[in-house]
């Protein structure tokens, strides 16, 4: 296991942690006491394989990276990518199966958008929380999603904001089929 620091231009490839530390000590801003040099131990020899940043000052850190690259060269072109990383697929969501599974009938739509409004008083326009539910006929949950909004766009002022069909300003549910 080699690890990569780096502390704004300044950075190194080790193999151990010792090198490591010294690499650290030798930087006058970063002040190598016991605590940091034991926490940076225990961080090498764990197996998380996650970035670990310390903080030197405020919104200044250093940061430590895992690596299995045996070079600087092979590490900047990440031709050494840990292995059970590479492995780890992330399922798709249930709502995100749901929202494009193909079923034609009704539906109902709920949506909370930002509607841009005039303010009577002072004629300067505002963006307002807005919650819209419409029953449609559609093929799919993205399929509903889509015929909401583009009803919506022609009735409201072009500069609403719409949420994304994947997130939590939308939901549906399946009424039951068409005849």
């Amino acid at each position: 296991m080699n690890y990569y620091l780096r502390y704004f231009d300044k950075e190194i490839l080790v193999d151990n942690v010792d090198d490591a530390i010294a690499f650290l000590a030798d930087i006058p801003e970063v002040d190598m006491n016991p605590m940091l040099e034991e926490d940076i131990r225990i961080y090498c020899a764990s197996d998380v394989y996650y970035p670990k940043r310390y903080k030197v000052r405020p919104r200044v850190y250093f940061i430590i990276i895992k690596t299995d690259a045996p070079t600087m060269l092979d590490f900047k072109e990440k031709r050494a990518v840990h292995p059970s990383l590479d492995r780890i697929e992330k399922p798709m969501a249930p709502v995100l199966v749901r929202l494009n599974e193909e079923l034609y009938g009704w539906y109902e739509g709920s949506l909370d958008f930002k509607r841009v409004l005039m303010v009577p008083g002072t004629g300067k326009f505002q963006y307002r929380d807005t919650h819209f539910v419409a029953q449609c006929k559609a093929m799919s949950g993205m399929d509903c999603y889509n015929r909401i909004v583009e009803y919506l766009r022609g009735r409201v002022d072009e500069r609403s904001q719409f949420p994304s069909a994947k997130g939590k300003n939308f939901r549906f549910h399946f009424l039951g089929l068409c005849k």
